[in-house]
C-alpha cells in the first residue's frame, strides 16, 4: 500500500492549509474531501527517495580492477 499525501484547500484566503496522510492502494480513486472536516482536498505530489539500485556502487569504484 502506498502513503499519499493529501491537503485541504481552503475555503477563506487567511485560512492555512492542513496536511495529512492516507495509506492507500494504488488502485483506489483520490480523496475528494477531508474525512475529519470535510474539506475539499488536493493530493499533494512530494519527491521520491532517490535510491538507485542499478549501476556501479561508491564502494566498488575505490578497488582497482584487473589482476595483480
Amino acid at each position: 500500500m502506498a502513503t499519499y499525501i493529501y491537503e485541504t484547500i481552503p475555503t477563506h484566503p487567511k485560512q492555512k492549509p492542513r496536511r495529512f496522510e492516507v495509506e492507500q492502494k494504488m488502485s483506489d480513486a483520490a480523496l475528494t474531501h477531508d474525512p475529519e472536516s470535510g474539506l475539499p482536498v488536493r493530493r499533494v505530489i512530494t519527491g521520491g527517495s532517490g535510491i538507485v539500485t542499478h549501476g556501479a556502487s561508491i564502494l566498488s569504484m575505490s578497488r582497482p580492477r584487473g589482476r595483480k
